[in-house]
Order: C-alpha cells, then structure tokens, then sequence
C-alpha cells in the first residue's frame, strides 16, 4: 500500500470511529459513507441526503465471510453469486442481525456488497466494521458518474472528502442489486 493511501485511510478512520461522515470512492460510484453500526451516524447520512429513513441504504463488508456477522441466514447460492459476479454486485438479505434499526429496512432485510476496491478493502480491513455506502448526491438526484459530478452541498455536508482517485473521470455505474430469498428465490431490483 503507498504513502497516500495509508495517510487517507488513517484520515478517513478517525472520522469514521468518532461518528463523522465521510465522501469516497468505491468500487462503483462516490459514496457517502459512516459507520454503520452507529445510528446516529446513520441518521446524518439521511439528512444529508434529504431521504426518507424508510429508504434503505447499502453496506459494504471486505470479505465474504464478514456478511455473517449481519445476517442471520446467507443462502447457499450467495456465495456462488459473489464468487462469479463480474461487477460490482449488491445482495438483500432476508434477516439482518447485530445492526442497528436505522440500517435494516422495514421488512428486516440488509443490502450487503463485499468491496472489490482497494480504499475500501483496506479502510474495511483496519475499521474492522461494515461501511454504509450510499450514492453522493441528495435523494431525487442523479448520482454522480465521477468527483466532478459531486454537489457542493454533498462536499460541504460531509466530514471528510477522501483524496485519492478524485481525478479520476472514467464515468462510474452504482452496482447490480439482487434479492435473495429463502429457497433460493431471487429478483433484480437494479441491473
């Protein structure tokens, strides 16, 4: 890992540990993110946002076996999916455990990606939580393709912006969400 990596990983934890929001890149678009075991935290998320806490947002774990830890049965056929997905892919999960209210949708289900990115997999890797990720831009927006695309409102309402791969203008699409339910059902809710 270089120097600028680590010098914004480091950045980007103590905001996170003390409950702060965070503006960063992923494996797909910018994201906003916060600890996701933090409710209050969350909350910010939502009024950043301007979104209804009804709306739920997505995690974003370092590694498949870190999904056990938020929900409470993983369908076989989820491993199989994550193995295989070649981009960037988003699974709902029926029961979500050891979360806060805030994060699980209403119906109990938990929208979990493992990271592919490499700011992500080792912020994850030192956090040693899960991250809520959730689009730069204020709900009823278009999300952002690049940094370039991103609000001043969005910039200024967070707590850090990450500097690394801000000039990076390749344009960027939000991943496949899947649900997945018990007995192997599942349905696209964003190709």
């Amino acid at each position: 890992m270089n120097e600028e990596l680590k010098i914004e990983i480091k950045k980007s934890l103590e905001v996170l540990k003390s409950g702060g929001l965070i503006l960063y890149p992923t494996d797909t678009i910018w994201g906003i993110g916060c600890d996701a075991t933090n409710a209050a935290a969350i909350n910010k998320v939502y009024e950043l946002k301007k979104r209804s806490d009804s709306k739920s947002l997505i995690l974003l774990v370092e590694n498949e076996s870190r999904i056990l830890s938020y929900v409470r049965e993983v369908p076989e056929q989820a491993w199989t999916l994550i193995e295989f997905a070649e981009k960037p892919l988003t699974i709902i999960y029926e029961e979500a455990k050891n979360l806060p209210q805030e994060i699980i949708a209403a119906d109990g289900s938990i929208a979990i990606r493992v990271t592919k990115d490499e700011f992500c997999k080792n912020l994850l890797g030192l956090f040693r939580k899960p991250l809520v990720s959730t689009s730069a831009n204020i709900s009823g927006d278009s999300a952002p393709s690049s940094f370039k695309d991103i609000s001043d409102e969005i910039k200024n309402g967070v707590d850090y912006i990450v500097n690394w791969r801000q000039n990076d203008n390749r344009p960027q699409t939000p991943s496949t969400i899947l649900r997945l339910r018990k007995g192997g059902l599942f349905e696209f809710i964003r190709k």
